[in-house]
């Protein structure tokens, strides 16, 4: 057994034992077209494991973007199409995306009502993260509660010290990973004190939310987000964002009901049946989303809906960057 992970040959390896392991599914960043994704691996050697700039999230492992709910039956009947699925590890995510998992739990299994589908999922999957070194120029996790060091979400986090990692166990799903992977979390083992990152300077949320919500009418929105496409980018890339629309149709003779990813910055998103737009400007749309994450998901899940990541800053096609807004509405730090 090992607290430590020596450094990249020895994280190869710890990669590898879990690769081995019977029956198990494992998700890492790997190559997809010019950027990264979370993928599903079959040897260690397609992991991404230094990439700190995964473009898509994964929470598609959970939420896909498109998934059969259920079907009906020619003869009528219904088929219900909850997922089964066997153990899964994601290895090598970042602590803002063990984080937003952890906000998406609240979303789909926090409540009374739980979503089956997100939950199957979720009940099978470890989470293996790995803490930041260096935040890229567009994190600012700091600034929404977590930090490049984070735990929240995480069953087991590698903490960066030296050349190598600490190991951090959190869960009890990460302690029987560990055990299997010959790993054990250390009681007197302290952080490193040269990895001590931040990405953006920490922000009271309690005062940034009141902030937000006085400045629900400032003519400002307008201004500044004029140049705003309303192409959905942001939303489609964030690692928190849960939108989706129901849709049936029919395959091989069979009605079929799917969840498809939506978002709330697209023209139609909210307009009614009756023809009516409670949020009929690019402006309004953009406040929505702010709104969205800094407001109603704290009152209504105790945590910030963004964990700031820099997806959206970074595939904005317009460089209209979220932490900007904040400054304005949220009246800096």
């Amino acid at each position: 057994m090992t607290d430590m992970v020596q450094g990249r040959e020895s994280l190869v390896r710890l990669l590898e034992g879990i690769l081995a392991m019977p029956g198990v599914t494992v998700y890492a960043p790997v190559a997809e077209g010019d950027g990264a994704a979370f993928g599903r691996i079959g040897s260690a050697s397609e992991a991404l494991l230094d990439c700190s700039g995964v473009v898509r999230p994964p929470r598609q492992i959970l939420a896909p973007m498109t998934e059969i709910l259920l079907t009906v039956e020619p003869d009528g009947s219904t088929v219900d199409r909850v997922p089964a699925p066997e153990p899964m590890i994601l290895f090598g995510a970042r602590p803002c995306d063990s984080r937003a998992i952890a906000f998406l739990d609240r979303v789909y299994a926090g409540g009374d009502r739980i979503d089956p589908y997100y939950a199957a999922r979720r009940e099978a999957l470890t989470i293996v993260s790995i803490g930041c070194r260096e935040p890229r120029a567009t994190c600012f996790c700091t600034s929404t509660g977590g930090g490049p060091l984070s735990r929240e979400g995480s069953d087991i986090l590698l903490e960066p010290s030296g050349e190598g990692w600490i190991v951090r166990v959190i869960t009890d799903k990460g302690a029987s990973l560990a055990g299997r992977a010959g790993l054990e979390s250390p009681d007197e083992r302290v952080p490193d004190p040269a990895v001590s990152p931040m990405a953006g300077e920490p922000r009271d949320l309690a005062v940034l939310r009141e902030r937000l919500e006085k400045a629900f009418d400032d003519p400002r929105w307008e201004a500044l987000t004029a140049k705003c496409l309303g192409c959905g980018a942001c939303t489609f890339i964030c690692p928190s964002c849960h939108c989706f629309d129901i849709v049936d149709g029919e395959e091989d003779g069979r009605i079929v009901r799917s969840r498809i990813w939506d978002s709330c910055q697209f023209k139609t998103f909210t307009r009614q049946a009756s023809g009516h737009d409670p949020r009929p400007t690019g402006a309004e749309r953009y406040r929505h989303r702010l709104m969205h994450k800094f407001s109603y998901c704290i009152e209504s899940y105790g945590m910030p809906g963004c964990t700031g990541c820099g997806r959206c800053v970074e595939a904005c096609p317009v460089n209209l960057d979220i932490r900007l807004l904040l400054d304005a509405f949220g009246g800096g730090k």
